[in-house]
């Protein structure tokens, strides 16, 4: 029953908070017993867990403050903060910094704060998004140099902004960690004082609330996996403790086993445990002196208890931050550590059991990292606390919850165990918070000392490697596909790399000089002991089972790598730390079977087991494995060869790689173990492993520098890199304090002296290209190796990949013309610990091998290839280059008849070489040819074998040799030897004499030498008979001084001639023998044989080799005609504007143009049936809206002062127009006075190619019904081109040449007809009514098409009328289609058409068929001839009287209106095809009434006294010859014109001080034709596209001229006079000064009533900017920095992804659900209105560009790089990052001419979720 909650204090009767706080504080001063029990009593009451806990901590707030404010409190204790360093918390995601410049610890990291306010300028740092969460190094020596410190102690650290809202408790201890280093020393008193902790558990009634709490407390604890003291002492059956030093260390965590702590029994119970088998116990050190930590968790002050319910919850986040905000206090750290270490076991059992373990690693890790960073620290625990022995026994007990029996080799008896990879423990990575934490701690000196001067630890240690010894094993599937993938080699590669290989470099960091040599000698000596215990274990003799392997060997590695150390830095004799031959030769099986298994997986051996097991071969070597995985394997491997017996060696590689068979000289032979498909590429494979065998350095004397040199070289031959990658690529020591860290100084400069940079290019399709790095040529000339090629390739085309590059370089300077061989790279010299690796080259077996495999490839025996013999030559030039000094190679020593006797007479292979082989006896089924060829040459079998005794082929002798030396070494070690070698039985498969009885015994007659044999080679590889001849016959001084330079590059007969030549120059006796082979006039084997049965023989893999090559050929010639084919076509099949304009301009009719039609083929005209239609693009665009007055490109904003207006851009003025217009004139009047369109105007766009429109719906129906869309809508009426698979939304109908509506005036040819004529013609072709069409195919396509075009754009861009539904929506935005196209047409070109030609699409532009459909639309619109413009341009009109009622509003005056919109109405409204002499009517009567316009926007900005002016001084101009030419004469009138109404009168000051300086007449020309020319630019350009008239190319400055001739409106008698004036293209349809006056009655008259809107009107904006993007700063962390905190200012949240429009600079929330509207994201919707449906987005926080389309988006890449021309997606390396310039035009170029759909490739669906 729950006790009465206590009841107040009297102190509270009557007082507040405050009050009571005052009283005791000044109480407490006085140090009375009464004040202690009144503030106990109330205590008791506040903290009273019945009260709410909000009044709890009031009453704590009010007490702290003693009376005064909380607040000002907290101010005043902030006053003393004196703490130096910065300890700023932060969790996941959160963007942080690390200069390796500053940082001692590798883990070192700093606020965003304390690295910009530090000195970090040229220093080698990164930004990076932590992914565990961290805390801020700034201030702490131990972490950093001083030198990058920022200490700012007065102001106030900000902190946990980003932490999720903290339960008050925390909060409230939140508050006061907040207030500095003064609070932090009282906290940390409190948290350590035992004391304190002491009387709270203890004293009390039974039923005070603190001791209810001690028990849940202690109820938690026995639940905690750990006993306590009182638990531990009443019973010893309580749960076992992780282990004193004698508590056996494999008995599970958590497992109930009866045994006493004194047990040490070596025996283990085998019912207990039967799946684990048995292993040796490890005791733990006997140093340890307090095993008390690790068995029971006594808690003896507050920080404990907090941390022990801290791990308990898992490691609440707000429970971490707080506990890290008091770090930096120097003494609670170290209290804080050293309980951290004490509860390091718990921390183990809740994580295993933890459903949320990535979570929790993350936060053990972010405390950890901050208290082992810290070597200082680190040693004090290790030293104070055993933490060495605490990590590796609980990773020890860690990993034995997950142990299974291992199965490699004997499966049934088998004792070791080893991790299930299938377990979660591993799959999920769960052990790496602890490994993380073991190898920070190994990175100190001083701890890694103590760990490697420790026998107990490394004992413990190797028993817990030897866990991953021989896991995950492969079994091959020999019968079935193996039913399921096991995915667990992930699981198995990460935990070798992490657990074993990490630690293993940490401790390897630490012996580098010759004073640590015991180290070494140590970790040797219980490497070797856990090796032979493994072996032991598995029950390994000297035969490894068939069909297995496993690549993870972590023993054999730290062995070797261990080795590898001793020698390289530490002078330590290599035979000193060597085991004896019999281990040797054990240690080197496993290794060996791993290089075999390579070769296997490759042939395809594994093929049943599934991809996984390519996925293993991979990894195995690549780049973050390599070092740790087949690089120690490798030298390992170099180690036992250089001191076995190299014969022994040589034949064991052989037989592993199942080849053995296969090296017998008869044509055919049977292989019991590998099938004939497999032979090839396994003899490939095995001879490539020994060139790397022998030609590799690494760990043979190559330095730190020359590694590194040598992987850079081999990554840039196989592909060109960027920085990133190389970096990534480069196996590094993942010890951070290696020699060759990535971006060292070492680095860079191997870099710039191997590479060359090649700065981001661009290729034509518009696809980028990032910063390479390629080779140099002198690095392919003399350092490209084809070996580390081989070595570091993931995938075997990247071998290729570097051969082709190789090959290209060679064309390219002229060296090799033909098909170039791998070159032969001169290896650096051995570490004399290594010598005996020579002596491989120098065995009797090999040679034998090598002299089978030329004799083989000379007979085109089967499976043999180039590559073999590349390699085989290889291997001789090795030997030839490494001979033994002491050699007597020129004593012929060898005598005749010791030949009989063995293959050679001795080991030296230039001995060897010259050695002549004249008979070999072979075993060959029945029904090699061998057997009919030598039966009847043989009298006798018996008697000619008798004759030459060959002794066996070595197809025995190979195997045989190997048992041989085996039992030999075995017998030799150890007397008592193992009789289990292997029944004899077991080398009988080999040569299986009864199971084969087909084999029959041949003598084959050779009578050649290794020489011989390559001189035959010669001639067959060059064709040709006779073919080498010595170079020292010409030149004898050759031999003395062999140029070998010629000889470094070329194909298989150059290698030939430079063996030889080395042959030669080694040995004298070789150079006569190589003489006399050539002297023989022997006929060379032919390089090819007659006889049908070896006719068979030809090599299947070279038939296949010739016909890929022929296929290759066939398709290159293929593609070369396909591309002429699209070239022909692209000229021939462009739409018919070429021929069509011909027809327009002669204005005769002629053949009809044809089309082909890209899906059906057919060739054809377009008809009223079938038409035929261009594939063409409609999009949206508000690129000419978003045009700006003035050139200079509007800025990113980048602070809170700068911002960007939008009142300035095209799409605002002329908004601002419309609206005037509409507000003062007659609805219809206005929407004719103005085009629209400047946003969300409809551009059309086309590829040039033509369809019949069936064909087309046919071809949708199919995409329709494809299950496979790519990244468009074919319900939206999307397609791809079915020819160039260009993006496109429509068809547009190509208009029958015959079907056009014909006027009744016949063009009698230019210049017959004045001008009152044709305005006459003009006027009376305008009042016929368009037809309307009849029911076609064809016009029915022309209203889907403009259905189309309508439906491209929102509504809200299509629809200005004040009316809804009114006919004058349509109008107005059919021929602004036709403007926007233009205008468009006209910024593509730059704004001018000084270049002349055609439109920048070329032949592509669709422009003539488009003004067909929008004026066969337009022609059923019929504008009242009351209405009709046309009249008031031409005639004048009688004035209307007052009478028109008054509601009825005005026209707009002419003079308001704008001129390119009359043109496009007058000429889309008139009968097609128009004649060009009724369109020049129509351009010269519009260039008055522009002229008029252009002239009364100089009158408005005129001062006062310029206007009196110029009105005086044109008046008498008016009485000249033609006034109506004269600009004076019309000035002078408009003025006073317009001065009789109240224009001018209203100027205000601000008009004329515009205009300060005086107008002259030429100021007064340039204005007029700068006001002109867009208008002429636009008329030109659409003349040229109805017409097909050219533009000719011009200047600047004579562009207005060459436009009016071009128009016709230029009197060619001027066209070459100097006094060009723009007046002089005037040609008045009536009296000039009569139609100024009626033009200008109508602005008098608007003017008296509005006079405060005419100035608007009549200056009208003709000059725009082209449309730029926003201008963007040049370093990206200048955006980052200001962006990427900032608050969206939709939904005032700082958003998860922030976004940048590009256009315009509007911030918006990328995939934001706050900033939603009706289901549309904020992107979508922003693109939607600024770029109608066309956004650039720069995505913040990860500095890529994704574009918006409409309803598909996809990634357009990255404009800002790093130094080496890198994107850095994401922000993964943190790089500083710089604009690219080029990168930013192309982004802005493909927005300009609305190209995103065809340049980039890859869209997706964003069904509204941007």
């Amino acid at each position: 029953m729950a006790a009465e909650p206590p009841l107040p204090p009297p102190l509270l009767v009557d007082r507040d908070k405050e009050a009571t706080a005052a009283q005791l504080k000044s109480e407490l001063s006085r140090r009375t017993d009464r004040s202690r029990e009144q503030l106990s009593e109330l205590l008791d009451w506040v903290l009273c867990a019945e009260r709410p806990a909000a009044e709890a901590l009031d009453w704590c707030r009010s007490l702290l403050a003693g009376g005064d404010k909380f607040e000002d409190f907290c101010q005043a204790v902030r006053s003393y903060d004196n703490a130096t360093l910065c300890g700023l918390v932060w969790t996941a995601n959160f963007v942080a910094y690390r200069c390796r410049t500053c940082g001692i610890s590798p883990c070192m990291s700093l606020c965003a704060e304390c690295f910009n306010q530090g000195e970090h300028a040229g220093h080698d740092f990164n930004m990076f998004r932590s992914q565990a969460g961290g805390a801020c190094d700034c201030g702490d020596s131990n972490v950093m140099r001083e030198s990058g410190f920022f200490i700012d102690s007065s102001s106030e650290k900000d902190i946990q902004k980003t932490l999720q809202a903290l339960d008050p408790q925390i909060s409230f201890l939140e508050d006061l960690t907040k207030m500095g280093g003064a609070m932090r020393t009282v906290l940390t008193q409190v948290l350590t004082n035992q004391q304190y902790y002491k009387d709270l558990c203890c004293a009390g009634s039974a039923e005070s609330t603190s001791t209810k709490s001690h028990e849940k407390y202690l109820v938690a604890l026995k639940g905690s996996g750990l006993a306590f003291p009182e638990e531990k002492q009443s019973s010893v059956s309580q749960e076992l403790a992780l282990g004193t030093s004698a508590i056996p260390v494999q008995e599970p965590a958590g497992a109930n086993a009866p045994l006493a702590q004194s047990d040490s029994s070596d025996e283990e119970d085998q019912e207990d445990r039967p799946s684990v088998g048995k292993r040796k116990r490890v005791k733990l050190s006997t140093s340890a002196k307090d095993q008390s930590i690790m068995d029971v968790l006594k808690h003896k002050c507050f920080l404990e208890e907090l941390l022990f319910w801290t791990v308990k919850y898992e490691f609440p986040q707000k429970m971490v931050t707080f506990l890290l905000n008091m770090l930096p206090d120097q003494e609670y750290k170290i209290a804080f550590t050293k309980t951290f270490v004490q509860h390091y076991a718990f921390i183990m059992k809740t994580l295993k059991k933890s459903h949320e373990s990535d979570t929790m690693s993350n936060r053990i890790v972010h405390i950890s990292v901050q208290l082992f960073s810290n070597e200082e620290l680190a040693r004090q625990v290790t030293e104070e606390c055993q933490l060495l022995d605490i990590m590796v026994t609980v990773l020890l007990y860690m990993m034995e919850s997950c142990l299974i029996k291992s199965e490699l080799q004997d499966e049934e008896n088998s004792l070791h165990v080893v991790v299930n990879c299938g377990e979660a423990l591993l799959k999920n990575n769960t052990y790496w918070p602890l490994v993380s934490d073991f190898i920070n701690i190994l990175s100190h000196q001083s701890v890694a000392k103590k760990f490697l001067e420790d026998h107990g630890l490394l004992v413990t240690w190797m028993n817990f490697v030897s866990f991953f010894q021989g896991m995950n094993l492969n079994k091959r599937e020999l019968n079935e596909h193996v039913e399921f993938e096991s995915q667990t080699y992930y699981a198995a590669f990460a935990a070798e790399l992490e657990a074993c290989a990490q630690p293993m470099w940490g401790l390897l960091s630490h012996c580098k000089v010759r004073e640590t040599q015991e180290y070494t000698r140590n970790v040797v000596r219980y490497c070797l002991e856990a090796l032979q215990d493994w072996f032991d274990a598995i029950n390994f003799v000297d035969e490894p089972a068939p069909n297995q392997v496993t690549f993870h060997l972590p023993l054999h590695r730290y062995y070797a790598m261990f080795l590898s150390k001793a020698v390289k830095c530490q002078e330590i004799d290599l035979d000193s730390v060597l085991p004896d031959q019999e281990m040797l030769m054990k240690l080197m099986v496993h290794p060996l079977l791993i290089q075999a298994s390579l070769s296997e997986i490759h042939s395809n051996m594994w093929v049943r087991n599934g991809l996984q097991i390519k996925g293993q071969a991979m990894t195995y070597v690549q780049s973050h494995f390599c070092n740790s995985m087949i690089d120690p394997d490798i030298y390992l491997l170099q180690v036992c060869a250089s001191k076995l017996d190299p014969d022994y060696f040589i034949s064991s590689v052989f037989e592993r790689f199942k080849v053995v068979d296969l090296l017998t000289m008869a044509s055919q032979h049977q292989n019991t173990v590998l099938d004939s498909d497999h032979e090839r590429s396994m003899l490939e494979g095995a001879l490539t492993f020994l060139v790397i065998l022998l030609s590799l350095r690494l760990h043979l004397g190559m330095t730190d520098d020359e590694i590194l040199r040598a992987e850079m070289i081999a990554q840039l031959c196989m592909n060109d890199r960027t920085h990133s990658s190389l970096l990534d690529l480069i196996p590094e020591s993942p010890n951070p304090k290696s020699g060759i860290m990535p971006g060292s100084c070492s680095f860079e400069s191997v870099l710039s002296a191997v590479a060359d940079f090649k700065a981001p290019v661009f290729e034509p399709g518009g696809s980028m290209q990032q910063g390479m790095y390629t080779p140099k040529g002198e690095v392919w000339d003399q350092e490209f190796d084809p070996v580390m090629v081989i070595l570091r390739t993931v995938y075997r085309r990247d071998v290729q990949s570097a051969m082709d590059r190789y090959t290209a370089f060679l064309k390219q300077i002229g060296r090799c013309p033909g098909n170039p061989w791998p070159p032969y790279k001169k290896r650096s010299p051995l570490h004399p610990s290594y010598k005996g690796l020579m002596r491989l080259l120098h065995c009797k077996t090999l040679h034998i091998v090598l002299f089978t495999l030329l004799y083989k490839i000379l007979m085109d025996h089967q499976n043999m290839s180039e590559h073999v013999l590349c390699m085989v030559l290889y291997l001789i030039e090795l030997g030839l280059e490494n001979y033994p000094e002491d050699d007597p190679c020129d004593e012929d020593i060898a005598g005749p008849d010791r030949c009989h006797d063995s293959w050679f007479p001795g080991s030296s292979l230039l001995c060897n070489m010259r050695h002549v082989i004249n008979y070999v006896r072979v075993r060959v089924p029945d029904t090699a040819p061998e057997v009919r060829r030598e039966q009847p040459a043989s009298t006798s079998s018996d008697g000619h074998s008798s004759t030459h005794n060959l002794g066996t082929a070595q197809v025995f002798s190979l195997v045989a040799e190997r048992r041989k030396k085996f039992q030999e070494i075995i017998n030799r070690s150890n007397s008592e030897a193992n009789q289990v070698v292997r029944p004899k039985t077991s080398a009988l498969k080999w040569t299986a004499p009864g199971s084969t009885p087909q084999l029959t015994t041949v003598i084959l007659e050779v009578k050649e030498s290794m020489l011989s044999l390559l001189i035959k080679l010669h001639q067959k590889l060059s064709g040709k008979s006779d073919s080498y001849c010595p170079p020292w016959l010409g030149d004898p001084d050759c031999l003395v001084q062999a140029d070998l330079s010629k000889y470094a590059h070329g194909d298989g007969v150059t290698a030939v001639e430079r063996i030889l030549l080395k042959a030669a120059k080694r040995s004298c006796l070789n150079k006569l023998s190589i003489d006399e082979v050539c002297r023989k006039a022997a006929p060379p084997v032919p390089p090819k044989k007659s006889s049908p049965t070896e006719k068979k023989t030809l090599d299947k893999e070279e038939r296949r080799q010739k016909a890929r090559e022929r296929q290759q050929k066939l398709l290159a010639e293929f593609a070369s005609r396909q591309k002429s084919f699209m070239e022909t076509a692209m000229d021939v099949e462009s739409p018919e504007s070429d021929v069509a304009m011909e027809i327009a301009a002669s204005e005769q009719q002629v053949s009809e143009p044809t089309y082909d039609c890209v899906i059906c083929g057919q060739s054809g005209p377009s008809t009223e049936d079938r038409p035929i239609g261009l594939v063409v693009l409609l999009q949206a665009s508000s690129v000419l809206g978003h045009r700006r007055k003035i050139s200079e490109p509007k800025k990113l904003p980048t602070s809170e002062e700068e911002q960007i207006y939008l009142e300035g851009t095209c799409a605002a003025v002329h908004d601002v127009r419309l609206t005037i217009l509409q507000r003062h004139f007659k609805d219809s009047s206005c929407l004719q006075s103005v085009s629209i369109g400047w946003e969300g105007g409809v551009y059309v766009q086309t590829c040039g190619h033509t369809l019949h429109i069936d064909c087309h719906k046919s071809y949708m129906e199919s995409l329709r019904n494809d299950q496979v869309l790519p990244g468009f809508s074919v319900d939206k009426g999307e397609f791809t081109c079915p020819l160039c698979r260009q993006f496109a939304n429509s068809v547009l109908p190509c208009f029958p040449g015959n079907n056009l509506e014909r006027s009744p005036w016949q063009s009698h040819g230019h210049g017959t007809k004045n001008m009152r004529e044709l305005i006459k013609e003009v006027e009376e072709l305008q009042e016929q009514l368009g037809i309307f069409p009849s029911e076609t195919n064809l016009s029915k396509e022309m209203e889907a098409v403009m259905k189309d075009i309508k439906s491209a754009t929102q509504k809200k861009y299509t629809d200005y009328s004040k009316t809804l539904g009114s006919p004058d929506n349509d109008f107005l935005f059919m021929y602004s289609v036709a403007r926007t196209n233009l205008e468009l047409e006209l910024v593509h070109r730059g704004d001018h058409l000084c270049s002349g030609g055609a439109s920048s699409a070329g032949k592509r532009s669709c422009l003539n068929q488009l003004f067909h459909v929008l004026a066969m639309h337009m022609r059923l619109y019929s504008i009242d001839a009351e209405y009709n413009p046309w009249k008031k341009l031409t005639q004048l009109l009688p004035k209307k009287g007052s009478q028109a009622s008054d509601d009825e509003r005005a026209e707009v005056p002419l003079l308001f209106r704008d001129v390119t919109s009359i043109l496009l109405i007058q000429v889309l409204t008139m009968p097609q095809p128009l004649h060009r002499e009724h369109f020049t009517c129509i351009v010269k009567v519009l260039y008055s009434l522009l002229y008029t316009q252009a002239l009364v926007a100089v009158t408005i900005r005129l001062g006062a006294e310029d206007r009196a002016t110029w009105r005086k001084s044109g008046a008498h101009k008016k009485s000249s010859y033609s006034p109506g030419k004269s600009w004076e004469a019309l000035l002078s009138f408009l003025i006073s014109e317009l001065s009789s109404g109240e224009l001018y009168q209203e100027e205000t000051e601000d008009v004329t001080k515009t205009s300060p300086v005086a107008w002259t007449s030429q100021s007064i020309e340039h204005h007029v034709q700068q006001f002109c020319l867009p208008f002429l630019r636009i008329t030109t350009l659409l003349q040229h596209h109805l017409f097909g008239t050219d533009i000719p190319s011009c200047q600047e400055e004579d562009e207005f001229v060459i436009l009016c001739s071009c128009l016709g409106i230029l009197p060619s008698i001027l066209q070459t006079s100097r006094e060009f004036t723009s007046a002089a293209c005037l040609d008045w349809p009536a009296s000039a000064f009569d139609l100024i006056s009626q033009w200008c009655s109508e602005v008098i008259l608007f003017t008296e009533q509005q006079p405060d809107q005419v100035d608007a009107l009549l200056i009208q904006e003709t000059k725009w900017d082209l449309p730029r993007l926003l201008q963007l700063p040049e370093v990206y962390n200048t955006i980052f920095q200001y962006y990427h905190r900032k608050v969206c200012g939709v939904c005032t949240k700082v958003p998860k992804d922030p976004a940048l429009c590009l256009v315009c600079g509007t911030f918006v929330c990328l995939k934001g659900l706050c900033c939603k509207q009706q289901n549309v994201c904020e992107c979508v919707l922003h693109s939607q209105n600024c770029g109608a449906g066309t956004g650039i987005f720069l995505l913040i926080n990860a500095s890529v560009i994704i574009i918006i389309r409409g309803h598909r988006f996809c990634l357009w890449g990255s404009v800002y790089l790093d130094a080496h021309g890198e994107e850095d997606r994401e922000l993964r390396r943190g790089k500083p990052l710089y604009i690219c310039k080029e990168r930013y035009n192309v982004l802005e170029q493909q927005w300009v001419t609305h190209t995103f759909d065809h340049i980039n490739k890859r869209w997706g669906p964003h069904y509204n979720g941007l």
